[in-house]
């Protein structure tokens, strides 16, 4: 379970162990301490002018007592609706997720979660510049299987060519088996250079395979310029923990 809040509003979804994905909103609960998350992923989004998206793996860590470290590898794909189509590595993440608040005290978890993202590894997907997502992520536990979480922040592009953008996002999810959890998320990115503004409503669901094995699935579409942004998006997972 996860909660978010921060300059507006994300996600919606929560869990126990984990949370963030399959959302585009993350939560403020880091892997526990000594523990791995690690997600092999796929995810895409189809507009107008084609389809893209990345596949990867997705390693967090716990460092330390409400610590933790995350580092992306993602491979990216372009098929344009004209023209051949791209493949490459994209932009490497490397985070830092720091809750400094806590529910027992404080009525919410609150994290800070700064996230580096490298220019890409190739020419053709992904961003050319280096750019920092400054995020502030929220959560709270409602009882009887809710829980909310979201937040948002802004994207800071080293290139001056490129432009900044910020988002934000709420999740909503119950859990309503042992092993079944639900969401869904209300999500806003201003635009970018490369999109228009965008708003987003999205369904995600995780599955507990065994206490290692976990399915993750989201699909969303866009409610604000969907030709242009997302007109339907999606995210599939595999996590193990340990």
């Amino acid at each position: 379970m996860r909660a978010g809040l921060a300059f507006v509003m994300t996600f919606l979804l929560a869990q126990s162990a984990f949370a963030g994905p399959p959302y585009l909103s993350d939560d403020p609960e880091p892997t526990d301490y000594g523990h791995f998350e690690i997600y092999t992923f796929n995810t895409g989004t189809t507009t107008q002018s084609g389809t893209k998206g990345e596949t990867g793996i997705d390693f967090n860590y716990g460092a330390a007592p409400d610590l933790q470290l995350t580092a992306t590898l993602p491979f990216g794909f372009d098929f344009a609706s004209s023209g051949a189509a791209q493949f490459g590595l994209s932009n490497v993440e490397l985070a830092v997720k720091y809750r400094f608040l806590h529910q027992a005290t404080f009525g919410w978890d609150v994290a800070v979660f700064p996230r580096v993202f490298l220019p890409s590894g190739s020419g053709a997907v992904g961003d050319r510049s280096a750019s920092l997502l400054l995020p502030l992520w929220v959560q709270r536990d409602l009882g009887n299987g809710w829980t909310t979480f979201g937040g948002g922040g802004c994207q800071i592009f080293a290139a001056t060519s490129s432009q900044d953008s910020c988002m934000a996002g709420w999740v909503v999810t119950r859990q309503v088996t042992s092993n079944l959890q639900i969401g869904t998320e209300l999500f806003h990115q201003t635009a970018s250079e490369a999109a228009p503004a965008t708003t987003s409503l999205g369904l995600g669901a995780i599955y507990d395979v065994n206490k290692n094995f976990h399915l993750l699935g989201y699909l969303r579409t866009g409610l604000q310029n969907p030709k242009e942004t997302d007109e339907i998006a999606w995210y599939t997972a595999v996590l193990v923990t340990f």
